[in-house]
């Protein structure tokens, strides 16, 4: 069992960091939407785990939150949701989807050597956004809503690129800090360049950003089955300390 202290540290962090366009808050229970963009920022998230008294009601009533504004009812579940919010999601029948991992460094880190061509951009700016955008493979509709919720980022954020032999952006990320803590989003590396060091590069200039802006932490989040992410972070450092999995009401 992670220390739930520090678990604490990084899901608030991670929801300073990213945050939803409204939020519904219900005790400690913090329930988000963001028109579908992301899972965390359109998903219930609890922040302590004694905190699971009528679960089963108050589940029911945000659920018809999200079907209101024409979501799929979903709960973050990590180490902070009480087993009573789990047994009642088991017996509402919410699906498992998508487990992941929770990486963590936690100490500042030196700077790093970049082999590559990098930029690194204010998280609003168009250039950044329409390369991740076309690396990500993200719709008009997509793009629409992701500038929205990069209005909403912390004052420490950057958008962070860089760029093949011929000069073309062939890896995005953004790096954001909040409480200290360098959170890290919206990794991509172009389809045609994987496999050629620029994740690494990529990583590298991002992790260099937070340093340089006083993080004295780091974390980030990847699907569980991950193959070539997974060894990438934890070669840079980084260290599992929890997993989290999400689960979807019924149709």
């Amino acid at each position: 069992m992670p220390d739930l202290s520090t678990v604490l540290a990084i899901e608030t962090a991670y929801l300073a960091a990213w945050p939803a366009l409204e939020t519904i808050e219900q005790q400690s229970w913090k329930a988000r939407f963001s028109r579908g963009y992301t899972k965390r920022a359109n998903s219930i998230h609890a922040f302590d785990p004694a905190d699971e008294a009528d679960a089963g009601s108050r589940l029911a009533e945000l659920a018809e939150a999200y079907r209101a504004r024409n979501l799929r009812p979903t709960f973050r579940v990590n180490p902070l949701t009480g087993p009573a919010i789990t047994a009642e999601l088991d017996a509402q029948g919410w699906d498992v989807y998508e487990p992941s991992l929770v990486l963590f460094m936690p100490e500042p880190g030196k700077l790093r050597a970049v082999a590559a061509v990098s930029q690194t951009l204010p998280p609003t700016d168009q250039a950044w956004a329409e390369a991740q955008a076309r690396m990500a493979d993200y719709s008009q509709e997509t793009q629409d809503v992701f500038a929205l919720v990069r209005a909403r980022l912390p004052e420490k954020a950057a958008g962070i690129l860089v760029y093949d032999e011929a000069q073309q952006p062939v890896g995005a990320a953004l790096s954001m800090i909040a409480d200290g803590i360098a959170v890290y989003n919206n990794v991509v590396v172009d389809a045609a360049a994987r496999g050629k060091g620029y994740g690494r590069a990529l990583m590298h200039a991002a992790l260099n950003w937070a340093v340089q802006n006083g993080a004295h932490r780091h974390a980030i989040q990847v699907l569980a089955n991950n193959e070539r992410a997974v060894p990438l972070y934890k070669s840079l450092g980084f260290e599992e300390i929890y997993g989290y999995h999400y689960r979807r009401a019924p149709l």
